[in-house]
């Protein structure tokens, strides 16, 4: 069945990934219609999570917001498709970084975890390997179809990015500090924990949630570089892309600095321009359940 589904379902990807742009983003409107007006995908979490975390926007406010977060997802996920045919040329025109060069001090001495948030397009963050001289690894969720999380490796592969899963990270990256390889690891941070394993919870956008916090562990023990990836839109189907150094030494931070660092510069980002900020997430669904060790210091 799982070979079925990947047969029937990726001449229809090939086909979207080769549109010419003004026709792909044309598509983009008319997913985006069916999206939010026909099916409504979602569109309560989305009101909720919004109202949530924005208490002091009107209601005109958040309307405008919710209206304008839909036609950047819909962009979004169907770029994730046009990464399939899209060249080295085409992804640096449209995925500009700002401060290289820093970026590439710092993975001279250390190896680097690089943190980012479900926000702007951080798919084609993976395209940062192509313009850097360590090995690099990007984390994520394996898909549930084998044909197509070896498709999507395939795919990674050609912007010279190895992924890797959650559990596998740890021991990726112990493996290779105890080899003297250097390498760096690119994090989306900021997804929601279950509540059994939370280690940490803290205030995200004003609201006490599970916190994971894998990322600082991982830096603190080995002593590595934390980076932020901060990424910007800059125009429909173009973005700007800035690393923000967290720590060079994590062995010398304080227990929960980097992870705070991490939150407040993901909250600063979300505020900024809110609507390129993944409100689908239940990011917020466990903050009924606060232990009551960390509900005294929040």
């Amino acid at each position: 069945m799982q070979l079925l589904v990947f047969i029937l379902v990726y001449p229809l990807l090939w086909l979207i990934s080769i549109l010419p742009h003004r026709m792909f983003y044309g598509f983009s409107d008319f997913v985006f219609f069916l999206i939010y007006h026909v099916i409504g995908y979602r569109k309560e979490i989305v009101r909720a999570n919004l109202e949530l975390v924005f208490p002091e926007k009107s209601e005109d406010e958040i309307k405008n917001i919710q209206k304008k977060f839909y036609k950047h997802m819909c962009d979004m996920f169907l770029e994730m498709i046009k990464t399939m045919n899209l060249s080295k040329a085409e992804v640096k025109k449209r995925y500009h970084i700002t401060n290289l060069e820093e970026f590439r001090e710092i993975e001279k001495e250390k190896t680097v975890l690089v943190v980012c948030a479900h926000y702007a397009n951080w798919e084609w963050n993976v395209s940062i390997n192509n313009y850097v001289d360590t090995k690099g690894y990007a984390v994520y969720q394996k898909i549930g179809n084998k044909y197509f999380d070896a498709f999507i490796k395939k795919v990674r592969a050609r912007w010279n990015t190895t992924l890797i899963t959650t559990s596998e990270t740890p021991k990726t990256v112990i493996q290779n500090e105890k080899n003297g390889i250097k390498s760096g690891y690119g994090m989306v941070s900021d997804q929601s924990p279950q509540v059994s394993r939370a280690q940490y919870w803290s205030e995200f956008m004003g609201v006490t949630v599970p916190i994971y916090n894998g990322a600082e562990s991982l830096a603190r023990k080995l002593n590595l570089a934390v980076v932020f990836l901060k990424v910007s839109k800059v125009k429909r189907g173009f973005y700007e892309a800035t690393f923000i150094p967290i720590t060079r030494e994590g062995k010398n931070t304080e227990k929960n600095e980097i992870t705070d660092k991490f939150l407040r510069l993901t909250e600063q980002q979300i505020r900024e321009k809110p609507e390129y900020y993944l409100w689908t997430h239940r990011r917020w669904k466990h903050r009924d359940k606060v232990p009551e060790k960390f509900k005294s210091q929040s």
